[in-house]
């Protein structure tokens, strides 16, 4: 796929990225849609019942992504565009279901600057963000779906989320497995 520039002979190629998929991956991806199938079979509106979890970074230098800049020359103008090591960025975690959105939460530490996630900032929301704005809501039959990340899937992560949701939840070592590679299950990559 490319283009051709009608006056020279320059031509932009562009590339194509995906995540690598393994056999074993695919397996569970099926496992997965054949047990939600069979809930949605004794329970119709079973996908309205799961609360959607992830996390997106926001780059605030004003990082754009470098597929999205071109430059048509026959000659290579060397354009130079300086860009911090690390830079800053924000992450915002949501979670979204047929009742609405809970979030967004920022991570931020005690003095408001902007943080990684990490296990304890991750259990830390949740205990005082998340659980607490369910508070709101009938939670007996609603499910938590979390993607495989690190920070999800800590032994005392999944003990905090069994506690609030018992058997109700979706994660990499939960009593529900969630794919891996999964993002094109997840609604939120949809919809926000």
């Amino acid at each position: 796929m490319g283009g051709r520039h009608s006056s020279t002979r320059c031509q932009v190629i562009y590339s194509q990225f995906g995540l690598a998929i393994h056999q074993n991956d695919h397996q569970a991806r099926r496992r997965f849609v054949e047990w939600a199938q069979n809930e949605i079979a004794v329970v119709p509106d079973f996908h309205k019942r799961i609360l959607f979890s992830d996390e997106a970074h926001f780059w605030l230098n004003g990082y754009v992504n470098k597929q999205n800049c071109r430059i048509w020359s026959e000659a290579n103008p060397q354009v130079y565009v300086e860009t911090p090591l690390h830079p800053e960025k924000l992450t915002v975690w949501c979670a979204l279901w047929a009742g609405g959105i809970i979030g967004p939460y920022f991570f931020k530490n005690d003095e408001g600057h902007n943080v990684t996630v990490n296990g304890d900032r991750y259990r830390a929301m949740i205990t005082n963000f998340f659980i607490h704005e369910l508070n709101n809501h009938d939670v007996q039959e609603l499910w938590f779906q979390q993607d495989g990340a690190t920070c999800h899937t800590a032994r005392a992560t999944i003990d905090l989320l069994k506690d609030k949701f018992g058997d109700r939840l979706i994660s990499r070592f939960g009593p529900v497995n969630w794919p891996p590679i999964s993002c094109d299950l997840l609604p939120l990559d949809y919809f926000l």
